[in-house]
């Protein structure tokens, strides 16, 4: 275990840093929290909801470690939407929106067995308990929870739990969205995976990667799963010769995507002064330390996700807690080539202050906004950071999808002549719900590239291109031989860039976006066709046979 985790869950409490003058930077107080019924020391993801607001739970406000699930406006006007009890759970670790506009979170302790839950809770506060976790010992499901759960482009949530399991090291779950739970795998510890896993997210592969701090047993790694439950174990932080890690040992947090690619995480020790680390890691599996914290003067320690801005720039807190003591935690930015620069302390005498233990979460109208655990009058705080970034629309837990599926869309100014387009096709089905939130159904003929939507003189883009899937339905004739032209059908063909039969290239033609043809190629025998674009492949469920 690394010394800063056994810190964490032997002391149970959060440490106050210590006080230094911080120049003026560009983060504001929105809103300090109060104590006694009131949501406070708040911890955790938060989630943009449907409506625009920010939703978030705290450790407290209805008794010790039974927080309160809230709602809070970028200008700060709070609303108290459901007390936890313990039979909800306790110590909750955060929210995620789901597509039903309901939000979905976990936490560590409470529950029947009291090693966490997992619940939703509607925007208007019904909480419903969906799962309640195993008693610790457990080898048929998991338990203790760290992080919530994500919803992926099936539909489906996907999170883990860092213990129990059938060798008490955690499990993946999955979660549909009618309630069904299932344990898809337990992590068996090295050298065939890794230990105590900190969440899941979406790579653009198609697959769920995540991070395993290592605990006692090694320094941590990284792993990639299949939606069904495939599990491999990309990269393992290696110790040195004197038993350091240069490359970073005991992440503390999750891992992003960036938007080229890559994905990114820190470690909360390691590194040149084992003081933490940033590192980037490719789908293959190079992992290249960014940084390596020197020294506590900036924040050291990162235990946070970080947040990609609009521009490329990685955005993240150092918490600077270690092994029960802590100096002044700071934000950052670090660009994906590594330059580091210092974006603000949290000094003591202020409303930003203590710890922060929740990431930044870059809302659609382009600024940031977290929250502090300490701080303000002893009990948290809600903030913003502003770097100027504009408004964009976010598709909500969907990055690729096929023509007529539905997505929802999050942003600001929407009205009923509101026009969404995907890869300039304008989409004639959509639905308002608010000025923030619409939903469209992707059209015939959508191209992969940005989702956008217009209203008036005012258009709004994605920052990352949103990938139109191709879907197969038919193809014929069955068989023949090579040299024969094949009619492929199915959607999303028209930005087709490569077919092959029996694996071999074939040449091709565009004939619409539901229909190509393709001629076997030479040395082709029985084999099934797999069409790729520009938004992804598909592969036909029969083999062509070659006669």
């Amino acid at each position: 275990m690394t010394s800063v985790l056994k810190a964490k869950l032997l002391a149970g409490i959060f440490l106050v840093a210590i006080a230094i003058a911080a120049p003026a930077q560009t983060v504001s107080t929105i809103y300090t929290f109060s104590s006694g019924s009131n949501p406070n020391y708040p911890a955790g993801v938060m989630a943009q909801g449907q409506d625009g607001n920010f939703y978030g739970v705290t450790l407290s406000g209805n008794g010790c470690c039974q927080g309160v699930i809230y709602k809070i406006s970028s200008e700060g006007a709070i609303t108290s939407l459901y007390s936890m009890g313990q039979s909800d759970g306790t110590n909750c670790t955060g929210l995620t929106l789901g597509t039903d506009g309901n939000f979905y979170g976990t936490c560590k302790n409470g529950g029947t067995n009291n090693y966490g839950t997992l619940f939703k809770v509607t925007s208007a506060g019904v909480l419903t308990v969906l799962h309640n976790f195993a008693a610790q010992g457990s080898t048929s499901d998991g338990c203790i929870p760290y992080v919530p759960p994500i919803q992926a482009s099936n539909g489906d949530f996907y999170g883990t739990t860092a213990f129990c399991g059938a060798n008490n090291y955690g499990t993946v779950y999955k979660l549909t969205l009618a309630g069904a739970y299932t344990m898809l795998y337990s992590f068996q510890g090295p050298p065939n995976d890794t230990v105590l896993p900190l969440g899941l997210i979406e790579g653009t592969d198609g697959n769920l990667w995540g991070v395993g701090n290592g605990w006692i047993i090694s320094g941590g790694g990284i792993f990639k799963i299949t939606l069904a439950g495939k599990e491999s174990l990309v990269y393992t932080f290696q110790p040195n010769a004197d038993g350091g890690y240069l490359d970073g040992e005991g992440p503390d947090a999750n891992l992003i995507q960036g938007s080229n690619g890559d994905f990114y995480g820190t470690t909360e020790e390691g590194g040149s002064a084992n003081e933490g680390t940033i590192f980037s890691l490719t789908e293959s599996g190079t992992e290249t330390v960014l940084y390596s914290f020197p020294n506590q003067t900036d924040g050291a320690y990162p235990s946070l996700p970080l947040t990609q801005a609009p521009n490329g720039l990685l955005f993240g807190a150092a918490t600077d807690c270690a092994g029960g003591g802590c100096s002044q935690a700071g934000l950052f930015d670090i660009t994906t080539k590594g330059a580091y620069k210092s974006v603000y302390l949290y000094p003591l005498v202020c409303s930003n202050c203590g710890q922060p233990f929740a990431p930044l979460l870059l809302s659609t109208n382009g600024t940031f906004y977290s929250t502090t655990e300490q701080g303000g009058i002893g009990v948290g705080s809600f903030y913003s950071l502003s770097n100027g970034y504009g408004p964009f629309i976010s598709p909500v837990n969907v990055k690729s999808s096929a023509e007529g599926s539905r997505v929802g869309i999050l942003g600001q100014g929407f009205s009923s002549k509101s026009v969404v387009a995907f890869g300039g096709t304008k989409a004639t089905a959509t639905k308002l719900t608010g000025g923030t939130y619409i939903t469209a159904t992707v059209p015939t003929g959508a191209l992969t590239g940005d989702i956008t939507v217009t209203t008036g003189s005012t258009v709004l883009s994605t920052l990352a291109s949103f990938r139109i899937t191709p879907t197969y339905k038919s193809f014929a004739p069955p068989s023949g031989p090579v040299g024969t032209v094949v009619t492929f059908n199915g959607t999303g063909l028209t930005q087709t860039t490569k077919v092959t039969i029996d694996n071999l290239s074939a040449t091709f033609t565009v004939v619409s976006d539901s229909e190509i043809t393709a001629t076997v190629p030479t040395g082709a025998a029985t084999g099934k066709i797999v069409v790729t674009t520009k938004g992804g492949s598909v592969t036909s469920s029969t083999s062509f046979t070659v006669n």
